[in-house]
């Protein structure tokens, strides 16, 4: 695909938005590009410090943008519940909702303050609750979107529906693979939906490839603090030849979220080398992540989950 950097981004003026994970890495560089664009941005995030720290960053590069902060801990169905009345209260209606937040490879089994396991938790059934919460502004917009971040490490995940909060079995690395492929699933169920119901809402997923974020160090050290991690120590190894920046990895997430000709139904990703970096290009989805039967029964057990339904 030809280079497509934010500079192509179209105006996004008199739209609103929310990223969740907005305090670092892909969600920083997500709500700095679409305040460069034009577009009203609520950055959703647990530290509260660092908020007020983006909020001047992203103001010192874009003295026009209106971006404000909202506590969001994704680990707390309650904080939840609490960010998505706050921001109904806030804004009529919701543009964008890019689902980014997340925790990956926790070395020992964590639960969240729910009793859920942490990276599905975080990754998956906090998104599934603040977006079920705020649809009904997102469908009070005219041309809606919801991007979902997934990861290429889908591929080897499963949903173990016999052991989703991994009690009987937990591993690092297949609790994230499982996190991320139920975002995808998420996505693609959503925008099902959404045609079923003819909503205007426009559901997709991205992946950002290998990009050099907080994601890769943060996870390993949950519940070790300063422990050896062989994740940090293969990614460091492989950062110089397979990985690109937060901003470039963001791209995907962008062109996703604005491009007029992006697809709901579809992800998007890098076009390099086993999508770990390039340009963003609508990419394959496996097979095993397009049974509809399971998108079904993962969205039913998410919301008897949750406590959220459809509506």
């Amino acid at each position: 695909m030809p280079a497509w950097t934010t500079a192509q981004i179209p105006s996004q003026a008199g739209r609103t938005a929310v990223v969740t994970g907005a305090t670092s890495g892909l969600g920083y560089e997500t709500a700095l590009a679409l305040a460069g664009a034009g577009q009203r941005v609520i950055l959703a995030s647990r530290n509260a410090a660092k908020g007020a720290d983006m909020l001047d960053r992203i103001r010192a590069a874009h003295p026009q943008a209106e971006v404000s902060f909202e506590p969001l801990d994704l680990a707390s169905l309650a904080s939840v519940a609490a960010c998505a009345e706050r921001i109904a209260t806030a804004v009529p209606r919701l543009d964008l909702l890019v689902n980014n937040a997340g925790v990956m490879a926790i070395p020992t089994r964590l639960v969240s303050a729910d009793g859920f396991e942490m990276q599905f938790a975080v990754n998956y059934l906090g998104h599934f609750a603040l977006t079920l919460r705020l649809l009904p502004q997102i469908l009070a917009a005219a041309a809606p979107r919801v991007v979902s971040l997934s990861s290429i490490l889908y591929r080897g995940g499963r949903i173990a529906f016999d052991d989703l909060q991994s009690e009987r079995h937990y591993g690092a690395r297949p609790a994230y693979q499982q996190s991320k492929l139920a975002m995808l699933m998420f996505s693609l169920e959503l925008d099902r939906r959404a045609r079923a119901a003819g909503w205007k809402l426009l559901s997709n997923a991205a992946h950002p490839g290998y990009a050099r974020t907080g994601l890769q160090s943060t996870g390993p050290r949950m519940g070790r603090p300063g422990g050896f991690s062989v994740l940090r120590l293969f990614s460091k190894l492989l950062e110089p030849i397979a990985s690109q920046s937060a901003a470039d990895g963001a791209l995907p997430i962008l062109y996703a979220a604005t491009v007029p000709e992006a697809e709901g139904g579809v992800m998007y990703g890098p076009d390099g080398f086993y999508e770990l970096k390039g340009m963003p290009r609508k990419t394959k989805i496996l097979p095993h992540a397009l049974v509809r039967a399971d998108w079904l029964r993962l969205w039913e057990v998410s919301e008897r989950l949750t406590g959220v339904p459809a509506g």
